[in-house]
């Protein structure tokens, strides 16, 4: 069976991803890591539950500063985050042959543009999968439910590992108010099966 890499932050999103491309791949997770917080260990716990191998990937403190500019300069968190994981995923790519991530259709960020995606493609000779990308929100959430036990929370206070969490270090530590950045929004943690 082939091997595939999946950016995996422990939430409902990559970790149904995961669960689909399972029946067709041999699904590694990989959780990006700043170094900034350990929050890569809730990915670590959800992976071992759904009973995947996963793997850290440290990457430089330089490449979040540069987001976090972006975020700062923009107002917005769009274009930063969505630079993090074009280059996390170009990381998995030199080293995988498919790559994979559990983008959903409504998904705002991280998101890939068709060009971005082809050009990803042709730069490392892989092929990048992203099973939820016909799917909305309503429909995965239906899905996982089935599958997993989900805990549910407003950002930046439920434990997850996806870039916003390091993120939001980031800006707190030059002073910014983090509110002012990114929206109201849930995050979802995987933390059993069903």
């Amino acid at each position: 069976m082939e091997e595939v890499a999946l950016l995996y932050s422990g939430g409902n999103d990559s970790s149904l991803a995961a669960h689909m491309l399972s029946k067709y791949y041999d699904v590694k997770l990989l959780t990006a890591s700043f170094e900034i917080l350990d929050s890569w260990k809730y990915a670590k716990e959800s992976a071992n539950i759904i009973g995947f191998e996963h793997e850290v990937r440290k990457f430089e403190r330089s490449v979040i500063e540069e987001a976090s500019e972006m975020i700062i300069k923009d107002g917005f968190p769009k274009n930063g985050i969505n630079f993090i994981h074009r280059h996390v995923l170009s990381a998995a790519a030199k080293e995988y042959k498919l790559v994979a991530d559990g983008t959903r259709r409504d998904d705002r960020v991280p998101l890939l543009r068709r060009s971005e995606i082809r050009s990803l493609e042709d730069m490392y000779g892989i092929e990048y999968i992203a099973p939820l990308r016909g799917l909305g929100y309503k429909t995965i959430n239906k899905l996982a439910t089935k599958i997993f036990k989900i805990e549910e929370g407003e950002s930046g206070k439920i434990q997850h590992a996806d870039y916003e969490a390091e993120i939001r270090e980031v800006l707190k530590e030059k002073r910014f108010e983090v509110k002012n950045f990114f929206p109201s929004h849930k995050q979802s943690r995987v933390i059993g099966l069903r």
